[in-house]
């Protein structure tokens, strides 16, 4: 291998991870392609490098050798080492490919957080051309064409980089990696675009590569004007779980303008719609609706609260009546409630006696809270729409109950009887939910 062509795969390595805002969190399968990237950071970058992550898909001998090979070269260069593997209870409806695409890159997602770090990848200039051709076969817009190019958080140092120079790279480097058996089953889409249709079109257009590029390229320029325009024109906030605009904000928008904005919205919490998910929320939005729900695709929807759409997950509400703790924590749900050594003030801690025991349950149609400042039995569901709480997340909202009364809603209200009030024996819960 030419030394400026060596050079050149580790500057590629060390610019990257250089120009990132944070430290790096390598995702290395000890195939040649991540291989190449673990021993070009650590000869470029390596003061960079939080971690390197190994994900085993429990596959077979193959994915455990593999998993053991990269735990060994990492330490050997002085990398922390994190592992995941797959589990028995995995979704395997969408296929396997995408039960093991998901699941790794949850692990990779959670890996990365854990070390406030960006994850780095070994995709090349071949993975890109395979998806773009991938996502044009399955009819994707202009969004799902910049394929690996997309702006986002995922570092991919060799994007512009051929497999083939890798291949050279760990040649001049004798750098050990692992062949995966099934990147030769043809049983996987990706595999047979990669075996079969790519080269079956490269003897009919030579300029196939050039042409895929070029796609995948221009449709990454377009995401990156199109999220600069959303960004001004469309006014939103979101949370981890959520994302909400008023409905005002959309009013003016046409199908097809609506379906490329919502696809943009969309990706701000981390949702890639498919075309009809575009569509529907487009279709849905032009209704201008003042309640309701559109189904989307995973367990998401879209959902009219008075005067804002909310796009989310529904809540889970798969969790029965449980007595809080006299110490110590409790997660419920989404929830979780803890015992606090002072009292604090706001909807999220209540100060309750200890005379009788305090269960969190969801709340039920026709409860109502206790007087609260004034007010007397009110209806929760009254208090639950004044804090604006989308029907989604509204119902899987946990009340507290003691005595027969419901003495709290954490996040919205608490009763009188729940009130910070000195001089008087009681026990001080705080409740917080992590992903709200």
């Amino acid at each position: 291998m030419p030394f400026h062509e060596e050079r050149d795969v580790v500057e590629r390595a060390r610019d990257a991870a250089l120009a990132c805002d944070r430290p790096l969190v390598l995702a290395i399968s000890g195939g040649l392609d991540s291989m190449a990237l673990l021993d070009a950071m650590a000869a470029g970058a390596p003061d960079r490098i939080a971690a390197v992550a190994t994900f085993d898909h429990a596959s077979g001998p193959h994915s455990a050798r593999a998993a053991a090979h990269v735990r060994r070269e990492a330490r050997r260069r002085g990398f922390r080492v994190v592992t995941g593997k797959m589990t028995g209870s995995a979704d395997r409806s969408n296929g396997l490919e995408a039960m093991w695409r998901s699941a790794r890159h949850q692990f990779l997602r959670e890996s990365a957080e854990a070390c406030d770090a960006r994850v780095a990848t070994a995709h090349t200039r071949d993975d890109q051309i395979e998806t773009v051709l991938l996502r044009e076969m399955r009819g994707a817009g202009a969004r799902g064409l910049a394929a690996l190019a997309a702006p986002g958080p995922i570092i991919r140092p060799f994007l512009d980089v051929s497999r083939s120079t890798l291949e050279r790279y760990v040649e001049a480097r004798r750098i050990a990696w692992l062949d995966d058996p099934s990147n030769a089953r043809l049983d996987f889409l990706r595999n047979r675009v990669r075996h079969d249709l790519l080269p079956a079109l490269r003897r009919v257009d030579p300029s196939i590569d050039a042409a895929l590029l070029s796609i995948g390229a221009r449709a990454a320029r377009w995401r990156v004007d199109l999220e600069a325009l959303v960004d001004v024109a469309v006014r939103h906030r979101r949370s981890e779980r959520a994302l909400v605009v008023a409905a005002s904000e959309l009013a003016d928008y046409d199908r097809d303008s609506l379906i490329v904005v919502w696809g943009a919205l969309a990706g701000r919490i981390g949702l890639a719609l498919d075309r009809r998910g575009t569509t529907r929320c487009a279709a849905f939005t032009m209704k201008r609706p003042r309640s309701g729900a559109v189904p989307l695709s995973g367990g998401w929807q879209l959902e009219a609260m008075h005067d804002e759409l909310v796009l989310g997950r529904a809540a889970p509400v798969a969790v029965g009546e449980t007595v809080l703790p006299d110490a110590g924590a409790l997660e419920w749900g989404e929830f979780r409630f803890s015992v606090a050594e002072r009292p604090t003030d706001g909807a999220w801690s209540a100060e309750l006696s200890g005379a009788a025991p305090v269960v969190v349950r969801h709340w039920r149609a026709g409860d109502r809270l206790a007087p609260s400042r004034g007010q007397g039995r009110r209806r929760v569901t009254r208090y639950l729409s004044d804090a604006r709480l989308a029907g989604s997340v509204r119902a899987g909202w946990p009340v507290v109950v003691q005595g027969g009364d419901i003495v709290w809603i954490p996040g919205v209200r608490r009763s009188d009887a729940a009130t910070v009030r000195s001089g008087r024996p009681t026990r001080h819960y705080v409740c917080e939910r992590p992903h709200g």
